[in-house]
Formats: structure tokens, sequence, C-alpha cells
């Protein structure tokens, strides 16, 4: 394991803890502004522009990214953060706008797949240029390139720390 990794500890063993007063905590605070201003703003424009939510574009991309543009319930909900419930939520509503169809999973009768149609793949092509023009605008423009190389970097070793998971998937395009 990577030793920069693991938490320092002091003279006892064990673990320093934060205390709320920490500046070690700011880039945490600055971080989860940043992200709540950032989405919100994405959400906005593609809600005024397309009629959709960030989620609703986010659960579009992920279909889209699979074999098949189909995945199980259970598998959309861990990629689109969002629980159980409301992922179905979200699939219902994009059901009934023709983005998406529900069907029975082939390989275990019990389980739900989220399939992409052609009118949802249409639909998060036309509302990808204006995601990626939102985060052109909102977060790659206002940071220095060599910022955005230490911030990848630092929230790298984050992901990395946290161990695997299921990664999001990319623009749309790459997967069209």
């Amino acid at each position: 394991m990577d030793t920069e990794l693991v938490p320092p500890r002091d003279a006892t063993g064990a673990t320093p803890r934060l205390r709320a007063d920490d500046p070690a905590i700011a880039p945490w605070r600055t971080f989860l502004h940043a992200h709540a201003r950032v989405t919100r703003r994405l959400d906005d424009e593609l809600r005024r522009e397309h009629g959709m939510s960030l989620a609703e574009y986010d659960a579009l991309l992920q279909l889209a990214a699979t074999p098949g543009r189909r995945l199980r319930m259970n598998q959309l909900a861990e990629r689109v953060l969002l629980s159980r419930s409301g992922v179905t939520r979200l699939i219902d509503r994009l059901v009934e706008d023709g983005s998406v169809e529900r069907s029975s999973c082939l390989e275990d009768a019990r389980g739900a797949v989220a399939v992409l149609t052609a009118a949802g793949l249409e639909r998060l092509r036309r509302a990808s240029a204006t995601h990626l023009r939102g985060i052109q605008r909102w977060f790659v423009t206002p940071i220095p390139a060599e910022d955005r190389e230490a911030i990848e970097r630092g929230l790298s070793r984050v992901v990395t720390a946290l161990g695997p998971a299921v990664r999001p998937a990319g623009d749309p395009s790459d997967h069209a």
C-alpha cells in the first residue's frame, strides 16, 4: 500500500483527530461548496434548455456507456448515486417520456433492467452540448491548467484510498 495514503499517527500510535477549525478542512469545505454550486448550475441549465435534470442526464449517460445500452436497476442506482427507490422514480420519469424502457433481466427474472431507447440517446446527445458547455464554463475555465492537474492528482488519491468502485461513464459521444 502507498504509505502516503496511510493517515499519519501521533507518538502514541493513534490517528490524530481533526477539529472543525483545523485549516486542513478548508479544501474539503471549498470542494463541497464548489460541487454544490457547479452541479446546481448544470442542473438549472439542463432543466431550462432540455427539460431534464442532471440526475436524468447522468442516468441516460450511464446507460449509453454500457454494452447494449442496458443496466440492471441496482447497478444504475450505484452509478448515479441514488437509492434504489430514487432510481426507480427517476427511471419511471424517463420511461414516461420515452427515453428508457424497463424490461425483465434475462439472467434473473426477479431483476429489472433499464434500456436506453433511440429517443433517449438522441435526447442525451442534444443535452450533452449544454452539459459540456456548462462544465467548460463553470469548472474548466475558472481553474488554470496547472491547478486542474493538482486537483486531479489530489482527488485521484482520495479515490484510490477509498478502493474500487463503479466508474462513472464518460462523454456520450464516446459510446454513440
